[in-house]
């Protein structure tokens, strides 16, 4: 997500939905994992379109085929195809309708049919073909036409927007940490983890020990150092005896203990998690029961100790995972294609984490209009945030009903749009580059821009064109490459500029230096996502706290190995190694008879006759300096001369 928010890459993904292919599943068969998954029902036409970008309640067929007589071309004047070529083409629809039908149906495992641990085999369907939704056919305006922009909503933020601590105070890394991971909040996982140990370790390799929250800590700190300084295994850190050793794990916790800490991490009480489990198929059951104690301590303190400013943005959030679980999504157009997604509210002027929720993978909506609807209208609470804040979003969530709905709480909003959204106007012919296009529909502005490709996008808060220009390389009729600027919609330049922020979040999160790596649970692959929110979140008050004092914050890094250090018990810096000195007390005699060593070979200490004026003799002399000095426990000359 973070190089995919630029427009000339965001038209590359409103083209996904004109692409035919195959629908993906949601592997919802349980691991042997104590019945964690709770997923049992097959996959609906809704889920099938969820995995292929579309929400069903807003988005039409994404082939955009006609129905006989009233083709776009029609609308816009343009001449229509002969009625042969309309019989072949539907032909050739019908065929490409029963091909997808036939894809649809299969497995991403091959031919194979899936089915649950109880042998059933769960139903496939293909997604029924929905008629596709028109928006108002309106004459298309150019940016020569004058435009009103909107009133202005006023911004009446719930709080003082900013970090919400003493600014009087001094906060090292590990206090703003424990902001979002409290003592408390470890205490209680110390607990389930116990619990959870207790119950798995009939006849397990390894012994369990009881983990308290010192250790806990340190543990965490361990994570948070194999993400700064990266090796290919967990093994690896402890390996001894070679030029690749890796000291600091060692000196901090044995490896068994690290790794039976990781099997054992639990974040509810195991004894809930069985009465939970039972419920599965009610509509009281909870998917995300394993996560809640965490993930509500860490988004109610996401909220409690920042407010956002203006500007907001609404994205997702993938953590990569394998697991065998009704959460995962499979997301074939994204790198990470196994992966749990979470929805998140993020400030875009910094992409502070204020708010984000979990994907089920489940169908049940609070109303009937869609996923993107009830994502973004669950994270956006004006009870907690105020009024007057502008959202900005991708084309998975823009359109009109979401966007009236959003001004009506006196939130304006923008966001790319698919042509295909019910009750957005529909495509015009070619034009060149540079152009815009606009429709003004109340207090919605469509407008379309062309750009390498096409960009549309919508907007209540902005005026179609206000001056605005941008430069881009064109090639002259002489075929040499040139600058040129070409102008650009109003909306266009605050939406590149705004959704930056989020990207911002997710390069520290996730890309950067996240602690993300493999486990046995799907709830683990989640509790570290938790950590890297909480220390991405922890980081940026930082520097919220560095701006308003004018002091230059730490780099991330710098952060990341400062907060490692305090979570361990230890300092960053080393103090450095003494040198081995060649300065030795030898014996100034030679001597080999015994009887003789005592009283042969004494020669007068320099120091004592330099500060105390008397002349002292002594067996012994320094090495390196070749000069007498005493070496006797009420008088050290040789230690005092080298001070």
């Amino acid at each position: 997500m973070a190089s995919g928010r630029r427009f000339n890459e965001i038209t590359r993904e409103d083209e996904t939905t004109e692409k035919e292919g195959t629908a993906i599943e949601v592997l919802l068969e349980s691991d042997d994992d104590d019945g964690e998954s709770g997923a049992e029902s097959f996959l609906t036409d809704d889920e099938l379109a969820y995995q292929e970008g579309l929400d069903p309640a807003e988005d039409g067929d994404s082939e955009k085929d006609e129905e006989p007589g009233t083709s776009t071309a029609e609308q816009m004047g343009e001449p229509t195809a002969s009625p042969e070529k309309a019989s072949s083409s539907g032909e050739h629809k019908e065929s490409r309708s029963r091909s997808r039908s036939r894809i649809r149906s299969r497995s991403p495992l091959g031919e194979r049919s899936v089915s649950t641990s109880r042998g059933r085999k769960r139903s496939r369907c293909p997604i029924q073909k929905r008629p596709e939704r028109r928006g108002p056919v309106t004459s298309w305006k150019t940016e020569s036409d004058p435009d009103s922009c909107p009133s202005p909503i006023k911004f009446i933020p719930a709080r003082p927007p900013g970090h919400q601590l003493n600014s009087n105070g001094t906060y090292t890394p590990l206090d703003l940490f424990k902001l979002f991971f409290s003592n408390d909040a470890a205490k209680t996982l110390c607990q389930n983890t116990n619990r959870q140990a207790a119950k798995n370790n009939n006849g397990k390799k390894y012994t369990w020990a009881d983990i308290n929250v010192q250790e806990f800590f340190k543990y965490v700190g361990l994570t948070f150092f194999f993400a700064l300084v990266k090796l290919n295994t967990i093994h690896d850190y402890w390996k001894r005896n070679t030029i690749f050793s890796v000291p600091f794990p060692a000196n901090i916790m044995p490896r068994d203990r690290y790794r039976v800490i990781s099997w054992n991490i639990h974040m509810s009480d195991p004894e809930k998690d069985a009465e939970n489990d039972k419920k599965k198929g009610a509509p009281d059951y909870d998917h995300l029961f394993r996560l809640r104690p965490l993930m509500d301590t860490i988004k109610n303190a996401c909220k409690a100790f920042y407010h956002p400013r203006q500007n907001l943005s609404v994205d997702e959030k993938v953590a990569a995972t394998r697991t065998q679980v009704g959460l995962k999504q499979y997301m074939k157009e994204k790198q990470t294609k196994c992966c749990f997604k979470l929805f998140v509210l993020a400030d875009s002027s910094n992409g502070y984490t204020f708010d984000f929720s979990v994907h089920t993978g489940k169908t049940l909506f609070s109303t009937d209009a869609g996923l993107a609807y009830d994502a973004v209208m669950s994270l956006v609470k004006p009870a907690h945030l105020g009024s007057g804040f502008n959202l900005y979003v991708d084309n998975f969530y823009t359109s009109p009903k979401l966007f009236k709905d959003l001004l009506s709480l006196n939130i304006g909003a923008c966001g790319s749009y698919r042509d295909n959204r019910k009750d957005c106007p529909r495509s015009i012919s070619n034009y060149p580059r540079g152009s815009i296009r606009w429709i003004r529909d109340g207090p919605l502005l469509f407008v379309k821009w062309m750009d390498t490709r096409e960009v549309t996008i919508c907007s209540t808060i902005h005026s179609a064109y206000s001056g605005c220009t941008v430069n881009r390389r064109v090639k002259t009729p002489e075929g040499q490459w040139t600058v040129k600027s070409i102008p650009c919609p109003t909306p266009v330049v605050d939406y590149n500029k705004h959704m930056g922020g989020f990207d911002l979040s997710d390069q520290l999160s996730l890309h950067h230096y996240s602690v993300y790596h493999k486990s046995m649970r799907w709830y683990g692959t989640l509790f570290y996502h938790f950590l890297d929110i909480a220390a991405t979140n922890s980081y940026l008050l930082h520097r919220e706290l560095c701006r308003e004092k004018q002091e230059e914050p730490m780099t991330h890094r710098a952060f990341l190995e400062e907060l490692t250090a305090q979570l361990c018990g230890v300092s960053v810096s080393i103090p450095p190694a003494k040198a081995q000195s060649s300065h030795l007390p030898v014996a100034i005699c030679t001597q080999q008879d015994i009887s003789r060593r005592a009283s042969y070979g004494r020669k007068t200490c320099i120091h004592c006759r330099q500060t105390r004026k008397v002349g002292q003799s002594t067996p012994w002399k320094c090495k390196q300096c070749d000069v007498a000095l005493c070496l006797i426990a009420d008088r050290n000359c040789f230690e005092a001369w080298h001070s």
